[in-house]
């Protein structure tokens, strides 16, 4: 079924049949037969219009064919190859040009196909004179019907590309999520090889201090330790190189900071209908000069945790406002929201590693990136992140500061 709908030849039947038709409702402006004007044009030229990829004159050549022997007319074939002759033209340039510019191309050559095919009908019936009024009358009929159908097509590529334009963003959105997810993890991983080259070394130490001691039995198991501890460190190594490959994969294009924000804003409100929360977000940029970065998913990562945990922190309903902007050192990065707060003797905790207060009904700790590693990434770029009440309506509020040439850096977190 597949290989029929792309097979060429079958394409150009179709064009040439649903042109045929299309001719068969026509009206006859002039005295007796000698001309008609149907909607036979129309048809072709958006069957053209939207299969760019045929061949133009071919198409023509058969749609003249099939006409002429329906319609017992060697000029009406002539017409169809002539316009295919005139649109083969400006085929591969269709593109370039603006609808109104196209528009009166196309009436151009409509226009130079009725003439070829009146002169035709000439040869073959005898002279037949027309008046400038007739003239001016098939000029006007070219402007309609090309301009007409420059305007449908024109209609519907706009709502095809709407619809190709939300598609793209709901991807863009998912990519986004994962490689700041991604990111998270690495980090994840990174600090764990940094515990397993301590625990490593330790050993080694270890290892050497029972060998001196004359405690074989033991430092042959210390040394074993080592050696295992070792082989996991190198596959942590190759699971964080793939995972620096994957997000780093997810780089295909720059972000601005307001891209930045707004794509947070949106993810996280999919997140909040997801916990069926009845959540306000909004957003507030106010920076002189819109960033433009390539590596955004360090800083993508910290406001995305932010946000999500003010989300988990609204028990039904409630609002978060993200503000960003700058002053003579800093950009600056406030998230409020109006859930729980955070008790005063936590506030100094809540940054250490380990620090979590949720749990799932089973009693497991949540899963996530965590305060402690947005602080690290906070640091990457030398700033500060503190946490303070967020006044009178309750919750809390986060303030990122990061210095400006750090931030126009990207930083400095690596996690390979």
């Amino acid at each position: 079924m597949n290989n029929l709908v792309k097979n060429e030849k079958l394409q150009m039947v179709v064009v040439a049949t649903a042109t045929a038709i299309g001719a068969e409702f026509k009206i006859h402006p002039f005295q007796g037969d000698v001309f008609r004007i149907g909607f036979g044009v129309s048809t072709f030229l958006l069957f053209l219009l939207f299969t760019r990829h045929l061949p133009y004159i071919k198409t023509g050549i058969i749609t003249g064919i099939l006409n002429a022997v329906l319609q017992n007319s060697l000029a009406a074939g002539a017409y169809y190859l002539i316009y295919a002759f005139g649109m083969s033209r400006i085929q591969k340039r269709l593109d370039r040009f603006q609808p109104l510019v196209l528009g009166g191309i196309v009436t151009a050559i409509d226009f130079a196909s009725n003439v070829t095919e009146l002169l035709l009908h000439g040869l073959m019936l005898g002279t037949y004179r027309f008046s400038f009024h007739e003239w001016c009358y098939l000029f006007m009929v070219a402007i309609l019907r090309s301009y007409f159908i420059i305007g449908l097509f024109s209609s519907i590529s706009i709502n095809q590309m709407r619809a190709l334009h939300a598609e793209q963003e709901k991807r863009i959105k998912q990519m986004l999520n994962v490689g700041a997810g991604l990111y998270g993890e690495a980090i994840y991983l990174r600090k764990s090889m940094e515990t397993i080259e301590r625990i490593t070394a330790s050993s080694f130490d270890l290892y050497r201090k029972l060998k001196k001691d004359r405690l074989c039995d033991y430092s042959r198991q210390t040394i074993a330790v080592a050696q295992q501890l070792h082989e996991v460190k190198k596959d942590s190594q190759r699971i964080l190189a793939g995972l620096r490959k994957l997000y780093d994969d997810e780089i295909v294009f720059d972000l601005t900071l307001t891209e930045i924000v707004r794509f947070v804003v949106e993810g996280n409100r999919e997140y909040s209908e997801m916990l069926k929360k009845k959540i306000v977000i909004e957003a507030e940029t106010e920076v002189k000069r819109d960033l433009c970065r390539p590596d955004y998913f360090p800083l993508m990562t910290v406001l995305n945790n932010l946000v999500a945990n003010a989300v988990e922190a609204i028990d039904k309903q409630g609002a978060i406002h993200l503000k960003v902007f700058e002053d003579e050192r800093d950009f600056v990065f406030i998230v409020r929201d109006s859930g729980r707060g955070i008790p005063e003797e936590l506030r100094g905790i809540i940054f250490e590693p380990g620090f979590t207060t949720k749990f799932n009904e089973k009693g497991v700790s949540a899963n996530g990136i965590g305060l402690s590693h947005v602080r690290e990434i906070v640091r990457s770029f030398g700033g500060h992140i503190a946490v303070e009440p967020a006044g009178r309506s309750g919750g809390s509020r986060f303030v990122v500061r990061l210095p400006k040439p750090d931030v126009e850096q990207g930083g400095h977190q690596d996690v390979s």
